[in-house]
Formats: C-alpha cells, structure tokens, sequence
C-alpha cells in the first residue's frame, strides 16, 4: 500500500528516496536525477526536489526546483531546462518526522560563510530533539521542522572547523544517533554517507564518466548506469576531480540493515546489500507456505508488494498463482479525501477485484502487513463479495508489535492490531478464514546470508522490541 493512497488505507510507508549525480564531463545532470527520482517514486510521493551546481561556475551558486507532489507533477521540461549544472543531488519524501509542507521539501539548500550545501537525507534520528535544542540555544535559527536540517545545520558548523566537507560529514555522524543515509552536494564535491548501523540502503553507480548516489539498484537502471557497489554502514564517500575516496572510520561490525526493505519498501527488480529483493519476497512466500498451509484453488497476492510473496508461496504449494485484483495507478497525492459515508467502499478506488477469477474459489491472499487492519478487513470482504468460498490471509512479515523510530511510520503500540489482540483475534476481525504471518525466528533466511545469531545483521525492533539503537524516551515523530 502506497502513500497515494494515504486517505484510503492503513498501511505503513518509506520515508523518501534519494538520488545523486556527478558528470566529470560537465554534461548537465538534471535529467538524469529526473529519471532517478522517477525510479524511487514508490518511497514518496508527498514531495519532490533537485537541486544542481555547475563545478566550473562561480561557486555557492545552487539552483533547485521543489514543490508539492509526484516527480511528473513537481518537474516540467522547462523547470528542468532552468537547472544547469554537472553536479546535483534530487529526493522525494514521505514525512515521519515534520510536517507535510513546502518549507520541509527536500533537498536542503544552506549557504553559510564557507559556501553552499545541498542534502538529502533518508531516515530517522532518534536525538534530533536534543541536537535541534542545543542548536537554538547557540543561534541556528531553523527554516523547517524536519531533522534533516539538524544534519545540514550539524555538517556547516563542523565545515568551519576541519579542512574539507567530507571531514565534516564524518564528525557530524558522530553526533548524530539514528537511521540515516545522506547525499550532500559542495560546489565541487558530491558525499554519500550511510550511518553505521545501515538502517537505509545507499548504492554506488557509474555510466561513462558520470558517477551516481541512490537508494536502489532500479534507480540507476532508470539512467543506464552500471551497479559498483553499496556504500557501507559506516562509510563516507567522497566523489570529486581526484576521484573516489572512501573513509571507513566509523564501521563497524554490529549493522542493522531494515528487513523491511525487503518485505515492502523496496522495488522487486532491485538488489541491495547484495541481497535481490525478488528473490527475499520469493522466500518470505515459500516460508509462508511451510509455516501456514492451505487448502485452497487460488493463491492471490494484495499488489504490489503481496505479488511476489503470493507467487512464492504458489511455487512452494503447488497451488495456482493467480491475479484477482486490477490497481489503479494514477491515484495521485491530490486524491479527495472520502466522506465518512464513503469509508466501506472508498478501497475500491485503489483495487478492484476481479469476479471471473475468485468466484467459487477457496482463494490464499498475500499481503505484506497488517497494521490497524481496517484495510486488511476490505480487501478480504472484497474478496467475498467477488464470489470467493473461503479467503485465507497470509502476511509475509511477523505481527507489528512495535513502532519504528528510523524511517518507517509504524505507528504506537495503541494503534497496531496485533499489539492488543492475538492471531485468531484478527482473523476474525478482518473476516478472514484462517491468518498466518511470516514467524519471526525465520526473518534471517530472507537476507540468505544472515544467520539467525547475528542479531544486528537487519533490524526487526518492530517486530521483537530489541531496538539497536536506544530509542527515544518519547516519540517525537510527527512532532519535530
């Protein structure tokens, strides 16, 4: 379930995606982040923005483009056309922290005595409250309510006391606790940096003798670019004239990768951390399958990420995989909110199901989450009224028990389903003839690799409540 369809689902979402590019050639690289951004639609659709430098120009000059929006509704040949430049940084957001607004679009342009910074910033820090404080009472006087600024704000103020911006990214990571993967643009320089634990993904690419920043592998497969590598938890890679330079001070071997990137955020046709998407969602199925039987005729998954799960869970069973419902992709953030009258059916807005294929049939439905589970009820009624004889719900991640304080809006424990009623509880609840959800001891098998022992390898604190960063002592999303 997408962020476009906010006012009529449940469902949790991705905080933004970000995408970086330097052409040593001087080539003009709005463009390119254009069709990046494109690519990363899926984890925002609230907002939109590019901002660029021409490294041969004077410096501290940075144009930017941002608004309200889809890409294609923030961004038009002309706006393009108005960003010259050979090196740019692009984000789209979903807010969990700051309000949705214009003042909050991202990237971040701040001009201060050594110049001009460009950020974009993926993730959550749980001491943004604190940092935001101490920087009050010392004079920053802040433009946005997002915690992003409390990192460009961190890097200017670190700039004036080391010799280069790389240096300075690296000090202000250290005081910074949380998720985080940044691109920050200098008039020369274009930084990537993931924080230690690697909470966000962030990856390395390459065409001809322009050099990319992204959050997914899709993203660079948008502009043709080759895949070189993740940047590490840990790592700040500096990209300039010199080349690549890597500084790999702040590793460590303790990571924390989201296991939700895989379940959901991410696009099946990427690979991050060397681990393909597809091929997570393929297992998190097969896992259901041995875990949860059914009989049934169809299996059936709630798109899009539920599609790959189902198409597991077929291949293990044997049962046929088929495609019961038709989703509307054009609705956009500008989506009316529906009347209270309207609440019951206002789902069909985004899914339809198709009576030709269910009807008369014990049908298997995948999902990825269950949340408040008032979605999840719909859909399964959808499902009945199509003609289906029995709807069995598989959910291709354990209950959420817990929220998420490093990028992902998993609401309070109050309002997850699972936190307060058991299994057959909310098989009831959401009409369902039986439920099963992926066992939490298996999460590791989705990440091949990982080994159940390795309890930092992902992190699954919304699952378990083993937070590997000390979370705050009170919930400032949506606050800040």
């Amino acid at each position: 379930m997408s962020r476009t369809s906010e006012y009529i689902a449940d469902g949790i979402h991705e905080e933004c995606g970000v995408f970086g590019a330097y052409d040593f050639d001087g080539g003009e690289v709005a463009s390119s982040i254009y069709y990046g951004l494109f690519a990363l639609q899926h984890r925002g659709q609230e907002s939109a923005g590019i901002a660029v430098c021409d490294t041969n120009g004077p410096k501290g000059i940075v144009k930017s483009c941002k608004g309200m929006g889809l890409v294609n509704e923030v961004f038009t040949q002309e706006s393009l056309a108005s960003l010259p430049g050979d090196i740019g940084v692009g984000h789209v957001r979903y807010s969990t922290a700051g309000a949705s607004n214009l003042s909050n679009t991202q990237p971040l342009v701040l001009n201060y005595v050594k110049g001009t910074l460009g950020l974009a910033h993926n993730g959550n820090l749980v001491n943004a409250l604190k940092l935001r404080e101490e920087l009050a009472y010392t004079g920053a006087i802040f433009q946005t309510t997002i915690d992003s600024e409390v990192i460009a704000y961190l890097i200017a103020r670190e700039r004036l006391k080391v010799g280069n911006v790389e240096s300075a990214v690296k000090n202000a990571m250290g005081k910074i606790k949380g998720a985080y993967s940044l691109i920050v643009m200098s008039p020369r320089k274009l930084i990537g940096a993931r924080d230690p634990f690697g909470f966000r993904p962030l990856i390395l690419g390459k065409r001809g003798n322009t050099y990319f920043f992204a959050s997914e592998t899709c993203a660079l497969d948008a502009v043709d670019a080759e895949y070189v590598r993740d940047v590490l938890p840990g790592e700040v890679v500096s990209i300039t004239r010199d080349g690549i330079l890597s500084d790999t001070s702040l590793c460590q071997k303790e990571h924390a990768r989201c296991i939700f990137e895989y379940i959901y955020f991410a696009r099946p046709d990427s690979r991050l951390d060397g681990v393909s998407v597809y091929q997570s969602r393929i297992m998190a199925g097969r896992i259901l399958a041995q875990e949860h039987p059914a009989d049934a005729d169809l299996v059936v998954g709630v798109p899009d990420s539920g599609n790959v799960a189902a198409m597991g869970f077929a291949q293990e069973t044997g049962i046929p995989y088929g495609v019961a419902f038709v989703k509307n992709n054009y609705v956009g953030r500008t989506f009316i909110k529906p009347k209270q009258s309207m609440r019951e059916s206002s789902v069909r807005i985004k899914l339809n199901a198709l009576r030709e294929v269910v009807a008369g049939k014990r049908v298997v439905m995948v999902d990825d989450s269950i949340v408040r589970g008032t979605t999840s009820a719909r859909i399964v009624n959808m499902l009945r009224e199509a003609g289906a004889r029995q709807v069995h719900v598989r959910i291709s991640s354990p209950p959420f028990l817990h929220p998420c304080y490093f990028g992902t809006d998993v609401p309070n424990e109050e309002q997850l389903i699972a936190h307060s009623h058991g299994v057959d509880e909310v098989c009831k609840m959401i009409g369902a003839d039986s439920l099963g959800y992926l066992p939490a001891g298996r999460l590791h098998e989705l990440l091949g690799g990982i080994t159940e022992g390795d309890c930092y390898g992902y992190c699954r604190a919304c699952f378990t409540g083993d937070y590997p960063v000390e979370p705050p002592t009170e919930d400032i999303r949506g606050i800040m």
